[in-house]
């Protein structure tokens, strides 16, 4: 939903009636993300994409149908034998897609969820995507974390299902995944029937850059287009300017290891938080790395240098009482093996490892690997 928000926000304040089409799961190939979505417009128009292209003109006619009678839908894309050539995914991919109506009196929370939105509040929407009982199809909650309670966040139907998905909905909100979710008709955990989508609204997970190098400036530049909220901190300032790192959201002259401090004891750090520590200075490396892996919260710390430097850096974070467990968390010298020497090619290496243990990918090329191209990500709380 958030490609389209602006869009429909404003249409949906107007009071006008909007059909919503968004992919809540995929397999193998798919061209888009769960999440991604289209609009159908009040006046005809098509905002956003579901698959790059490939069902977009099939989506838009469902769309039209779906406004007209009120009725959510669920359909899947993909290639078969029969619509390979016609309205299929010729990339091989398949793609579930969820069509509903949206206006101010079908989705009156919406104005609500923009507001978080926009104010980088973290806020969940779970729809009931699919049920025995039709009556609970496009039944939503609107999720926050815990201690905020939303006026009016809907309800699924039973009290046992919302509490459930509840449940469920701020987990992959504090990691900002968006998921399909699978129970049995009244929220059982173990069942099948009920399948709930739930879009986690979170704000950008954040890159903190310690060290104003030219080799910062590219890290920045790539975790800026990677979709972080990019800060570059370096206690220098006359190498911490904004000038200087034009791709971040801020540049902070301060201490690294002050920096992360007060960033850590202000809980703005996260399960998707990731560290790049490039200074390769030691004082100023060793006490921000002794801080960081102790951070439980962080999914990624990395630090730049040689393999004498890592050394010489190991060494001195084990006299500061740092434990095999925790050294294991730094991912030093920094960035996966691609050769790279230049910033722009060290980023891409930074970049590429940071990806691979987000997803669980191991690195490889391609072509030497069997299996699915697409990852769904390693299990565990500290995904980035």
């Amino acid at each position: 939903m958030r490609d389209v928000l602006p869009k429909l926000i404003d249409w949906w304040r107007t009071g006008e009636t909007v059909a919503v089409a968004t992919v809540v799961h995929t397999f193998r190939s798919a061209p888009r993300p769960a999440g991604a979505s289209m609009l159908v417009g009040p006046g005809g128009e098509a905002v956003g994409s579901v698959s790059g292209g490939c069902v977009e003109s099939t989506v838009y006619e469902v769309g039209q149908e779906v406004v007209s009678s009120g009725a959510p839908v669920l359909h899947r894309y993909g290639v078969s034998d029969d619509t390979a050539l016609a309205v299929g995914l010729t990339c091989g991919g398949i793609l579930d897609v969820f069509i509903e109506r949206v206006s101010p009196e079908s989705f009156p929370q919406l104005g609500d969820i923009a507001d978080d939105v926009d104010a980088g509040r973290p806020v969940a929407v779970a729809t009931v995507i699919d049920h025995p009982e039709k009556a609970w199809i496009g039944r939503r909650l609107v999720v926050r974390p815990e201690g905020v309670v939303a006026a009016d966040g809907g309800s699924l139907g039973s009290s046992r299902a919302d509490a459930a998905v509840i449940d469920d909905a701020r987990g992959l909100l504090a990691i900002g995944r968006t998921e399909t979710l699978t129970y049995g008709p009244d929220g059982e955990r173990r069942g099948e029937g009920m399948r709930v989508f739930v879009s986690a609204l979170a704000p950008r997970p954040r890159m903190l850059v310690f060290g104003a190098i030219d080799f910062a400036a590219a890290v920045a530049h790539i975790g800026s287009f990677l979709g972080y909220r990019v800060t570059v901190c370096d206690a220098r300032p006359v190498f911490a300017t904004s000038s200087r790192f034009p791709d971040a959201d801020e540049v902070i002259v301060q201490w690294p290891h002050r920096y992360l401090e007060a960033e850590a004891e202000a809980g703005r750090l996260d399960a998707r938080t990731v560290i790049c520590v490039l200074t390769h200075d030691q004082k100023f490396d060793v006490p921000v790395l002794e801080l960081a892996l102790r951070l439980p919260q962080v999914a990624y710390v990395g630090a730049m240098g040689s393999r004498r430097t890592h050394d010489d850096r190991a060494a001195r974070l084990r006299l500061a009482g740092i434990t095999d467990a925790e050294m294991e968390r730094l991912s030093s010298p920094i960035g996966l093996d691609l050769g790279a020497r230049t910033p722009e090619e060290t980023a891409v290496s930074v970049a590429a490892e940071i990806i691979a243990l987000r997803w669980g990918g191991g690195g490889q090329r391609l072509h030497m690997v069997d299996g699915p191209i697409h990852h769904t990500g390693p299990e565990v709380a500290s995904q980035v």
